[in-house]
């Protein structure tokens, strides 16, 4: 079939494009060698990651690809380009559905373009599509983002490339434009080339990784310096895990960085950035008077996708946390699917004779309820009162297969005021927007378990933040010389824990002299007593940091501007829509609202014939 005049178009997922045939079939995700290239920069807790993707056209007949994703759902993505013959073209960042009716145009005219973009029903989705390549012609596509890196209960640093994008569950009465096309993992046709450099103020002690890697190589003598990469011939079959370890690294610290010479005064990217790394230390003679009280509310998946290791994983998780509550506190156990089930009728007194019954029927729970309807059993548990002096704590195991995951944050974040929640990712391609999300709008912590070996210290930390008194009456304070202002860009502190980073970026506004230094206090309200930390920081710029904190600090307004509109309940405010895609355009990150589009130009002849869409596959 040819391909039909200009303006004979129909509707799909993009808008109006030609009626060309378009097939779904395995993908092909080739280069000379097969492979996918990701290059990871590390400069102490923030990454930047470059992935070079290599495209080919073994058929006969031209194709689209389309690559279905996972993403660390707080990186910033900030470059997305492609390179065809000699023909570099960069992406630019537009309102979404611009970006759409640009590439369906486009395409439908016999031009190539392509289009990258944030899933509307999670921001750890990302949609790569390839469109118009030519029987026998390749794309090289390069993508770029920045992420900072969590620490872990021993320390280290954790960076996380995701592979595995678990199928998500998707309830009656959901529509959702995101479809995973998951292979069994040894039939994932392209294999992964992995190098990471690491570098620090501090001596890099150690690097550990889930997959096989070789030596790591020191740079320079003092090893503040160092290079990893994974051995060869790995398969991008599972998550890539690595472990950094630095010494004596985490301590207060603050990051300026001059503005973009090029941009506006008075923007983000014309204004100077900080970032904030504060380790809050509570009052030692509060910290040893923690209270065993409280009610710990365990919420299990027992969905099919929990089948296999992941439910074993979580049941061992479980286990442990069970056995190490305080004598004298109060705790129920929910698990659920389809529907869902409690251990006790309410929550019960933990002594002897509870625990045992509880640790008996937890070794019998599997993962044989069906789908993952997590909203029914946690608008249960809300429906609780809760039991006088015994504040509440919820624990909630998931490998975080669902499409709603807006609408359970925002359950757990209307009653955020009632309870902590602290979460757990169970295995390789747990959503990290569901469990990230679920801890923050909860005030809790988020941990991911992918095996047994780090499972213990991660649950004791978790069970540790669970006991330290809830934080409240957060507030920061800015002490900066005259003329300079401070704009934060985070979302607020909601909670704050012994011993756990908390990140805050700002915009700087106004000049000050060379060597002057500005102060940042954190106060807040601790078991009723005032309390407060103080940071001391140099205004200086740092020398070379290529808008890293910038971007980040982009990210963390936009992802805190839609968290704002997704507690409107539908009542959307066009004025901070604006606002997210204004922020998103100027500073080139992607956001729920926008999209990055590039197109062809300068491809010559328009492309003829049907043209056949593929289906990147990702390991399942």
């Amino acid at each position: 079939m040819d391909r039909p005049p200009a303006g004979a178009r129909v509707k799909t997922k993009h808008g109006p494009v030609s009626c060309w045939c378009r097939t779904r079939c395995h993908l092909l995700l080739m280069s000379n060698q097969e492979s996918v290239d990701v290059q990871v920069d590390v400069k102490d807790h923030v990454a930047t990651v470059v992935s070079t993707l290599l495209y080919k056209n073994k058929e006969e007949k031209p194709i689209e690809a389309v690559f279905v994703f996972p993403m660390p759902s707080e990186a910033a993505v900030c470059h997305f380009s492609a390179k065809v013959g000699e023909t570099l073209i960069v992406a630019e960042v537009k309102e979404k559905k611009q970006a759409h009716e640009e590439y369906d145009d486009a395409l439908s005219s016999g031009q190539q373009a392509f289009l990258l973009e944030e899933s509307d029903q999670s921001p750890d989705i990302f949609s790569m599509s390839v469109g118009s390549l030519r029987s026998g012609e390749s794309a090289s596509i390069r993508l770029e983002y920045v992420t900072e890196l969590d620490v872990q209960a021993d320390e280290a640093l954790r960076f996380c490339l995701p592979a595995v994008l678990n199928p998500r569950y998707q309830p009656a009465g959901t529509e959702s434009n995101v479809k995973v096309t998951s292979v069994p993992s040894s039939l994932v046709p392209y294999d992964l080339t992995f190098s990471a450099r690491v570098e620090s103020s501090r001596p890099v002690s150690k690097v550990e990784s889930s997959c096989t890697m070789d030596p790591v190589q020191y740079l320079n003598q003092d090893q503040t310096k160092a290079s990893v990469k994974l051995a060869a011939g790995h398969k991008f079959d599972r998550d890539v895990e690595l472990l950094i370890y630095y010494k004596d690294s985490h301590q207060p610290s603050a990051v300026v960085e001059a503005g973009q010479a090029s941009a506006k005064p008075g923007s983000l990217m014309g204004d100077t950035a900080l970032m904030l790394s504060l380790y809050p230390e509570f009052p030692k003679d509060i910290m040893s008077s923690i209270s065993s009280f409280g009610e710990f509310v365990f919420l299990l998946d027992r969905s099919g996708s929990m089948a296999g290791s992941r439910i074993a994983s979580a049941r061992d998780t479980l286990l442990l946390l069970l056995k190490s509550l305080p004598m004298g506190c109060y705790f129920n156990i929910y698990s659920f699917g389809s529907s869902f089930e409690q251990i006790f009728k309410e929550s019960v007194e933990y002594n002897q004779k509870t625990m045992e019954e509880a640790l008996e029927k937890v070794k019998t729970l599997d993962a044989n309820l069906g789908g993952t309807k997590i909203l029914r059993p946690l608008e249960h548990i809300y429906s609780q009162s809760c039991i006088p002096n015994q504040p509440r704590q919820l624990f909630v195991f998931t490998d975080g297969a669902v499409r709603n995951t807006k609408q359970v944050i925002n359950l757990v974040k209307s009653n955020a005021d009632s309870h902590r929640c602290f979460s757990f990712g169970i295995g390789e391609g747990a959503s990290s927007a569901l469990i990230n999300g679920l801890a923050k709008q909860g005030r809790g912590h988020a941990q991911f378990i992918t095996g047994n070996d780090k499972m213990q210290p991660k649950v004791i930390q978790s069970l540790r933040f669970a006991m330290q008194p809830a934080v409240g009456d957060i507030s920061v304070k800015w002490d900066l010389p005259k003329g300079v202002s401070a704009s934060v860009l985070s979302p607020p502190l909601t909670s704050i824990f012994q011993g756990q980073r908390s990140l805050l970026y700002a915009q700087l506004t106004g000049q000050s002299e060379e060597g002057a230094e500005g102060c940042v206090t954190v106060k807040y309200s601790l078991a009723g007593r005032p309390t407060e930390n103080k940071l001391n920081f140099s205004l200086k710029p740092a020398e070379v940091t290529g808008l890293t904190v910038h971007r980040l600090a982009a990210r963390s307004h936009i992802r805190s501007l839609e968290r704002e509109q997704e507690g409107t309940r539908g009542q959307k405010d066009d004025a901070v829509n604006k606002k997210i895609i204004d922020l998103s355009v100027q500073s080139g990150v992607s956001s729920s609202l926008t999209a990055f589009i590039a197109v062809n130009k300068t491809s010559g002849e328009a492309i003829q014939g049907p043209l056949l869409r593929r289906n990147v596959p990702t390991p399942g």
